[in-house]
């Protein structure tokens, strides 16, 4: 069974195509890299399988249901509850702790808040005695533990990562893709890692890869 269906997708900014994908599915614990060159919309369709961005044309079914059928508090509940997002830029909130930035993801997903499963989270991130503390007292590869923590806290059935080994070094970008593979298959989730990162590559076998859209070519031709 699929998680993720895509079939016709096209986005565009202005009268500029910026990314199209055909056809795409993924199972059920399945892992995939999305690739591509710096351009070629990684980002931007990663936002769209979030329900951030509507693209223009295409369908998109994550679990079942049609991002485009939703919208609002609806659409915002159902990523909240069905799709954990890794964002390049972490976005943790500074004056929460550690914990409450996880509480924050589970009440805005409409869930109880529920502080022993955040804390057994943290812990199976190795982040048990940081729940008190704040983002700003942690070192970037604790906060980004604990935006996975986040983005797996309410045991979502698609999880996108985008660029997480960009600002790591060889050894510590093994391992969060490892956390990354490990956390998914924990929790059953599809898993998509938008890289450009060739480390990455020998780690996963099933991928995607975008062409370079018509108008960022003629630019790069000029």
């Amino acid at each position: 069974m699929s998680v993720l269906d895509i079939k016709g997708l096209v986005h565009r900014y202005g009268a500029n195509e910026t990314v199209r994908v055909d056809a795409w599915q993924v199972g059920a614990g399945e892992p995939w890299l999305l690739l591509g060159a710096s351009g070629s919309g990684k980002t931007t369709l990663l936002h769209c399988l979030a329900g951030i961005l509507t693209p223009h044309s295409g369908h998109i079914r994550v679990a079942g249901t049609e991002l485009n059928m939703l919208e609002g508090s609806a659409l915002d509940r159902f990523r909240g509850r069905t799709i954990g997002l890794l964002p390049q830029r972490l976005h943790l909130i500074d004056c929460l702790s550690v914990l409450d930035n996880l509480l924050l993801a589970q009440y805005a997903a409409g869930l109880p808040r529920d502080a022993a499963a955040a804390r057994e989270m943290l812990g199976a991130l190795g982040l048990a005695e940081r729940a008190k503390a704040r983002p700003a007292q942690l070192s970037y590869g604790q906060q980004q533990r604990v935006a996975l923590a986040r983005a797996l806290i309410n045991r979502p059935q698609l999880v996108l990562a985008d660029e997480p080994t960009s600002n790591l070094d060889d050894a510590n970008c093994l391992a969060a893709v490892d956390l990354l593979l490990a956390q998914a298959q924990r929790s059953g989730a599809a898993l998509v890692i938008a890289t450009h990162d060739q480390r990455v590559k020998g780690r996963i076998e099933r991928r995607l890869e975008l062409p370079l859209p018509p108008a960022v070519q003629a630019g790069a031709a000029a």
